[in-house]
């Protein structure tokens, strides 16, 4: 029997979904090999869980991440199946040898990406579609009004957006309802608490949360001396180089004594905290195996008082991070940081 989680809506006209989502990407790639067997395990396990978002990009693994995802739902248990909701990114060009290239979103391009996916995921629609970054050539109104002519034809349910700053934010919603941005928040990824989240508040677009775990370093499972496997996107991250892994797991140290105090893991607090910044904001959770995901949805067994998010203030205050969050070629894809 399938269980049932919590559930939070995504913004004033997207879905309502499980207060925690899985994040897919890991299972197909930036974070070395994956096992093909544990990821399908994992993604019935959520299913079962209760888990009912599902978010991916095209570009994971190149098409594999949907591909997988499609085995899964095609083997679960019929109940959970047709609970999931799936949320994809496109636009993201790559490289036979697995590089990225930049972002299109021309409207030609958005149907052409749209019309992959679809087959791939083997479903008739997209519950939430976006752009992954911003294509600097392409002015939002333009691709944001594509995926609006989708949704018309039912090919796409919501539209949402990634990574996007405050300005762009307003301009999309202008053009057609936007249920939800996807951007990284975590304890310490807290650039959007200044403009962009006040913006969207504003505006009534949620906050799906990639990144809570700040891709594991905050996840109280990295160590300093841990070897990085090949391909795994860390070994290029500024947080995970040299003194700044050093500094930033010594706020990871300060923030296992306050979990400690309250009997929950690292982890748990770290994805308690933001679940507790809001009741529009739904972290994904980048669990690629059962034992990670069943940690992760204890977090929402965890209550913080005011007490604890003092606590958690003070061992790990806002700006306190070494590094930036994306080496500086991926930087400047980001609108959100502009």
């Amino acid at each position: 029997m399938t269980a049932s989680l919590p559930t939070r809506p995504l913004g004033t006209t997207g879905p309502q979904v499980s207060a925690l989502g899985l994040g897919c990407m890991g299972m197909s790639a930036l974070y070395g090999q994956a096992d093909r067997t544990e990821s399908i395990a994992t993604l019935h396990a959520a299913l079962d869980a209760g888990v009912t978002l599902l978010d991916t990009g095209d570009f994971y693994g190149m098409g594999h991440n949907e591909l997988l995802i499609n085995e899964a739902l095609r083997t679960a248990p019929a109940a959970a199946r047709d609970r999931a909701l799936i949320s994809v990114k496109f636009g993201a060009l790559r490289t036979v040898e697995g590089g990225f290239t930049g972002y299109d979103g021309r409207p030609a391009a958005v149907r052409n990406f749209a019309a992959y996916s679809l087959q791939r995921l083997g479903t008739d629609h997209i519950d939430i579609y976006r752009i992954a970054r911003v294509d600097p050539d392409v002015p939002i109104e333009e691709t944001v009004g594509a995926i609006a002519e989708l949704a018309e034809a039912g090919h796409v349910r919501h539209i949402g957006l990634s990574e996007v700053g405050a300005d762009t934010l307003r301009r999309a919603a202008a053009v057609a309802p936007i249920a939800d941005l996807q951007i990284e928040y975590s304890l310490v990824s807290r650039g959007i608490e200044d403009e962009i989240l006040p913006t969207a508040r504003e505006l009534g677009i949620g906050v799906t949360a990639y990144g809570v775990l700040s891709r594991g370093l905050i996840s109280g499972h990295f160590s300093r001396d841990r070897a990085l496997a090949p391909g795994d996107f860390r070994s290029m991250s500024p947080r995970f180089q040299g003194d700044n892994l050093h500094r930033n797991l010594d706020l990871v140290d300060r923030l296992r004594k306050v979990a400690e105090q309250q009997g929950v893991t690292v982890a748990q607090t770290a994805i308690a905290w933001v679940l507790a910044q809001g009741d529009d904001i739904v972290p994904l959770i980048g669990a690629r195996r059962r034992d990670r995901l069943a940690e992760a949805l204890g977090a929402l067994d965890v209550t913080l008082t005011a007490e604890d998010l003092a606590a958690i203030e003070a061992a790990v205050p806002a700006g306190a991070a070494a590094g930036e969050r994306y080496p500086a070629a991926q930087m400047a894809h980001l609108d959100s940081e502009r």
